[in-house]
């Protein structure tokens, strides 16, 4: 067992053979410890901070995680996405420390972007660059499958037939076989390849560094999936134009939101070894233990449990 609270990363099951205890006095435990010893005052120096989704059961059943980047710890959870949820954190949080909020990195769904311009307006909003790429990714698969669905039954469709991973990939990922794949779609379909130059460009630009180079390869950029004949990356485009203030702010500051991802990852990780949630409380709870910067403390050898201090 570690010194710091990573213990929870096992199950309760786990934990309760281990000690000898019931699992729903596990629970309890859990909620006791991160009650006493989950920080009060978190809030109080909040500068940039990540905002993201958690699906921890089927049938649309969400967490909403904050994440400050600064201590890279979970600050805030609640159930629930989109504006409703995100308000119930702001209100928590006060007027005085939304006002302090410098930045805030999320993805482009419409309901968290309504709550940051009503509670955090003098926050930077940073639209994160693999969501943002992620829309031209989509796009091409969706371009892909349109076009598998035209022409399955006729010989053009053995040269598209199993490139989906391929196109996916990044160029400098694939070996001499799949380049060659690549090079015999450019004449065997050019709308194909057409969108797999469009969801390269945008990656490529998103990596530059000089932000009047971004600006001006982007304006471009839209130019071009807008008039590419490919409705899906018109929709992307369109999608990319209305949100540019919060995708050139990435150029800017260089946050994105892979730390939010991150401890989602560990969510999953806690909830598949749990078999499971059956309530958001529970998980939360595991997740402050686990992510939210609480220390335990056992007792060195020869030290007694009860003479250390609560």
């Amino acid at each position: 067992m570690r010194r710091r609270g990573y213990v929870a990363a096992r199950t309760d099951t786990a934990v309760s053979n281990l000690l000898g205890i019931c699992w729903t006095a596990v629970g309890s435990i859990i909620e006791r410890v991160v009650g006493e010893r989950l920080d009060e005052n978190r809030f109080d120096n909040l500068r940039r901070i990540g905002i993201d989704e958690f699906s921890y059961r089927k049938r649309h059943n969400y967490i909403t995680t904050v994440v400050d980047h600064d201590t890279r710890r979970i600050v805030w959870a609640g159930k629930g996405r989109g504006s409703d949820t995100l308000d119930a954190f702001f209100k928590e949080m006060g007027k005085e420390r939304c006002e302090m909020l410098e930045l805030i990195t999320m993805d482009m769904a419409g309901g968290y972007i309504k709550s940051v311009r009503a509670y955090a307006k003098k926050a930077k909003i940073v639209f994160d660059r693999f969501h943002v790429q992620r829309l031209t990714t989509e796009a091409l698969d969706e371009v892909r499958r349109e076009i598998w669905r035209e022409i399955k039954n006729t010989d053009e469709g053995s040269e598209v037939k199993g490139l989906r991973f391929i196109l996916l990939k990044r160029p400098w990922k694939l070996d001499v076989t799949e380049k060659q794949k690549l090079v015999d779609l450019q004449q065997a379909n050019r709308p194909l390849y057409r969108a797999y130059l469009l969801k390269e460009r945008l990656a490529t630009i998103l990596g530059y560094v000089r932000p009047s180079h971004v600006r001006r390869e982007l304006e471009q950029w839209l130019w071009w999936a807008s008039h590419s004949r490919l409705q899906p990356f018109v929709t992307a485009a369109r999608t990319i134009r209305q949100h540019k203030a919060g995708v050139l702010a990435y150029i800017d500051e260089r946050y994105t939101n892979g730390i939010v991802e991150g401890f989602n990852n560990l969510l999953r990780m806690v909830a598949r070894r749990a078999f499971g949630f059956h309530s958001h409380e529970a998980l939360i709870k595991m997740l402050f233990l686990v992510a939210g910067g609480i220390e335990l403390h056992p007792p060195l050898p020869g030290e007694d449990w009860f003479s250390l201090e609560a």
